[in-house]
């Protein structure tokens, strides 16, 4: 019977999901690529299964140098809407800002050079939308008046998923949206299922 037929382990799973890490931080793997395949990494049951998870990956990543400063990204949607999304690269810190404005933060294509990052985000008289996948470790916290502050959708359930730190502070409404890798569409549908869903998550 060979490996690939073998029922595998949690040691198993937990060693490709490590790897998995390191080839985000590689620039390899988007946020969304990275989530969807920690997710089959922990459902595999056999050795194929968990070889399929890497199969187009490199054996031994290499996290390429960091550079000796980091770098600060701002996003701003002042008296308009901005849609920001793509293949961006987040570093260690980022500021996005929304005055009299709509801000969609759409990071599920986004790639990671640090296994952390924070994002400050401030609104005033805006609203802010952050989209990542589900399977991202999100620490969401800061103060907002005159509107709210929400983070919907299931929290990450790996030691090793990349974490992203946000602090909202104004005035205005920010949601994060933590978007299951089968949700697709607009942005008004990717909210309207992950509130479905989130109707269906224990209390």
């Amino acid at each position: 019977m060979d490996g690939a037929s073998l029922r595998v382990g949690d040691e198993d799973r937990d060693r490709v999901v490590a790897s998995l890490r390191e080839h985000l931080l590689a620039g390899r793997l988007t946020l969304d690529e990275f989530t969807e395949r920690v997710d089959a990494a922990l459902r595999a049951r056999l050795g194929s299964e968990l070889a399929a998870v890497h199969r187009d990956l490199p054996a031994a990543p290499a996290v390429p140098a960091r550079a000796s400063r980091s770098r600060t990204r701002l996003t701003g949607a002042i008296l308009s809407r901005v849609v920001k999304r793509g293949r961006l690269r987040l570093g260690r810190r980022a500021l996005a800002v929304s005055a009299l404005g709509d801000l969609d933060l759409d990071l599920r294509q986004a790639t990671m050079d640090r296994p952390k990052a924070s994002i400050t985000l401030l609104t005033g008289f805006g609203n802010t939308d952050v989209y990542l996948p589900e399977g991202v470790d999100v620490d969401f916290g800061g103060l907002v008046l005159l509107g709210h502050r929400r983070d919907w959708g299931r929290e990450a359930d790996s030691p090793d998923a990349p974490v992203i730190k946000i602090r909202a502070f104004g005035v205005g409404t920010v949601d994060v949206w933590r978007v299951p890798h089968d949700v697709r569409g607009s942005y008004r549908e990717v909210i309207k299922q992950v509130r479905t869903l989130q109707r269906q998550l224990p209390g």
